[in-house]
């Protein structure tokens, strides 16, 4: 061995260059995420007659608060209705959905019952089954039962989420000790007491993140709408700026208007996890020093 390998001197070449592959990789992938973001609040900047004339990653004329205004007045302000429903849809859905995630993944994970692990199975199972697939199937249950076309036909299945029980039933099985569990019974609380009252603080990190996720997947659901409404005053974002976007070829001035509508949508998420993000710094804070 050489006296340079000896002292360490390839370990350390070794480690910079593992440094500068991943840096190097990272940036790539920042790049390629926020490119597109990037093209967006660009073209959103732009009036109609620059969207096809100029640099696609260049600004051009600053026309954005004249593209706001052309959005939110357009069929009446339809845009806001859109809107309203996609945070009707993503909050309701998304609470309703962790709350009911979190209750079926404790009781999972801490009531011994015959039958638990087939159970959990069949929720696995569930998170395999793609979206899609349900869709039909709802459907005709839902036009059965006279919901189709309102707006609990997009709620309903927003609130099951299969990887949702599955998450919140591995978070609590890790974080949530039998002793504190019996503590509280032995003080006389109930099993719902102690679920929302100790159980539900030491589960935060997995809910909020079980509560993101679903948020995300309720604002950005687009097959399902299409499926269950025709009234365009219940239509999310996603279906109604499909609907304008189909338009375009008959009037093009939409496309100005699907581009700054698409990168108002965008904002809610973005703000959400803002918020959202100092849970997890917490939970992971709280793990560390456990």
């Amino acid at each position: 061995m050489s006296k340079g390998t000896a002292s360490g001197k390839p370990a350390i070449r070794e480690s910079r260059a593992s440094r500068t592959a991943v840096m190097a990789l990272m940036l790539l992938l920042t790049i390629y995420f926020v490119l597109p973001i990037y093209f967006l609040i660009v073209a959103a900047t732009k009036p109609q007659g620059d969207l096809a004339s100029t640099n696609g990653l260049a600004f051009s004329h600053f026309n954005l608060f004249s593209n706001l205004h052309t959005l939110f007045t357009r069929s009446d302000g339809i845009f806001l209705k859109w809107a309203l429903n996609s945070v009707i849809y993503a909050v309701l859905g998304a609470a309703v959905g962790t709350l009911i995630s979190g209750l079926c993944g404790y009781a999972l994970a801490k009531f011994r019952f015959r039958g638990r692990e087939f159970l959990f199975s069949v929720v696995l199972g569930g998170v395999l089954v793609p979206t899609t697939a349900l869709a039909l199937p709802l459907f005709l249950l839902f036009s059965a039962t006279g919901i189709v076309n309102t707006y609990f036909a997009v709620f309903l299945p927003s609130i099951v989420s299969p990887f949702g029980v599955y998450l919140a039933r591995i978070f609590a099985a890790a974080a949530v000790p039998e002793e504190i569990l019996e503590s509280a019974r032995l003080d006389g609380a109930g099993e719902f007491r102690t679920f929302f009252s100790v159980s539900s603080r030491l589960m935060a990190p997995s809910l909020v993140t079980i509560f993101l996720f679903q948020f995300v997947a309720i604002w950005n659901n687009f097959f399902l709408p299409m499926v269950m409404l025709q009234k365009e005053s219940l239509f999310p974002v996603t279906l109604g700026l499909y609907e304008w976007n189909g338009q375009t070829a008959r009037a093009p001035l939409l496309q100005e208007s699907v581009i700054t509508g698409s990168l108002v949508s965008i904002v809610p998420v973005i703000v959400v996890f803002i918020l959202l993000q100092r849970f997890w710094r917490t939970g992971l804070a709280s793990g560390a020093l456990k």
